[in-house]
């Protein structure tokens, strides 16, 4: 079963890498595009990862727990792991998926008001659950070396 760890740490550490990028490369280039630019930009942005993300999360987790049960020696770590994962679940569907799915569909015609607002609370969202998928990619390394 060593062959599971290794595609957990796979899958997880590939998330962490469009989450970071999301965060720290992506964003940023929209924020200095054009106003009508970037909104469509982000829009755009939210419906494609938005269709994606939810089935690496839930794959990313699944594969974690799998590791904390092939190896008795890994479970410590990759359960703290799974728990990490399972808050990002829970914080992207309460907290994150709301905001994302308003987003989707702005248009720079239909964009509210306080679109500012509503993205400045995502982006902050966002590096929450980028910290905690940080600390689960870690521990499933962790889990997996052992």
């Amino acid at each position: 079963m060593e062959w599971l760890s290794i595609v957990a740490v796979v899958v997880v550490g590939l998330m962490v890498g469009v989450e970071l990028s999301v965060a720290f490369v992506m964003n940023p280039i929209f924020g200095r595009l054009p106003q009508e630019a970037g909104i469509a930009a982000r829009s755009d942005g939210a419906r494609m990862l938005g269709s994606v993300m939810p089935f690496w999360y839930i794959g990313s987790t699944l594969l974690v727990v799998g590791t904390a049960l092939a190896g008795p020696a890994a479970a410590g770590p990759a359960w703290i792991a799974v728990a990490l994962l399972l808050l990002s679940v829970v914080m992207s569907v309460t907290l994150l998926v709301p905001i994302n799915n308003r987003s989707k569909v702005w248009t720079p015609e239909t964009v509210p008001a306080d679109w500012r607002v509503q993205k400045s609370r995502w982006d902050r969202l966002h590096l929450v659950r980028l910290a905690l998928i940080v600390a689960a990619f870690v521990l499933v390394t962790v889990a997996a070396t052992r």
